[in-house]
């Protein structure tokens, strides 16, 4: 009969035991893992019109748009924030249409016409929605501002072409530039610090001038 003490000491050899053995099982899988080629990445030409400029770039086929903006190009007004494409804050303008660039590749955009925050305004003559911005302090940190400003301008745009949202009333008239319509077109792009109403006073101001 095994004393108490003696089974004690055979569970932990067991467990001992389990354990190296693990650890021996594993090394040499990690070192196969480290030590395999790594298949060089496919890369694709492309051409598209950025700020007004045309820029040929070569890039990993894998590449977001955002990361070629941002990293290539150096156009870093764009800014990276959830990238997963709920925040807002790396919108760009393409080809007129608000997109978030984080979500879609640069090799689609192939002779696309894009426009960042830095295509908008120059500090010497900035776009009339950047002026209306710092009358109303429509930004605080200023990391979501590039965004918030580029779909403020889309936003102004898609109304005064007529294209409804959800909170359009009548889908037989024009949408106009409400508080209400303004608010669900823009809740794609996320404020922390809480600036929207700033922001609506601006974009109001920026209809109101368009009227």
């Amino acid at each position: 009969m095994p004393l108490p003490g003696d089974l004690e000491v055979s569970r932990r050899g067991v467990l001992v035991g389990g354990a190296a053995s693990a650890s021996l099982a594993a090394v040499p899988l990690a070192a196969a893992a480290q030590g395999a080629p790594q298949p060089a990445p496919v890369t694709m030409d492309v051409t598209f019109d950025v700020n007004g400029q045309r820029r040929a770039l070569t890039v990993d086929t894998r590449t977001t748009l955002l990361d070629a903006l941002r990293e290539t190009l150096k156009l870093t007004g764009t800014k990276k924030g959830c990238d997963h494409g709920q925040c807002g804050a790396c919108t760009v303008l393409v080809d007129g249409k608000r997109i978030n660039s984080c979500l879609t590749l640069a090799v689609m955009h192939e002779g696309d016409r894009i426009t960042t925050i830095e295509g908008l305004g120059t500090p010497e003559k900035l776009h009339p929605m950047q002026s209306a911005f710092v009358r109303h302090d429509g930004y605080q940190c200023g990391y979501c501002t590039p965004g918030q400003i580029c779909s403020a301008v889309a936003v102004l745009d898609e109304i005064r072409a007529g294209i409804p949202s959800h909170a359009t009333a009548d889908l037989s008239a024009r949408p106009r530039a409400t508080t209400e319509e303004m608010r669900e077109r823009m809740s794609g792009n996320i404020c922390r610090c809480g600036a929207y109403s700033n922001i609506v006073d601006a974009m109001t101001d920026v209809a109101g001038a368009r009227a």
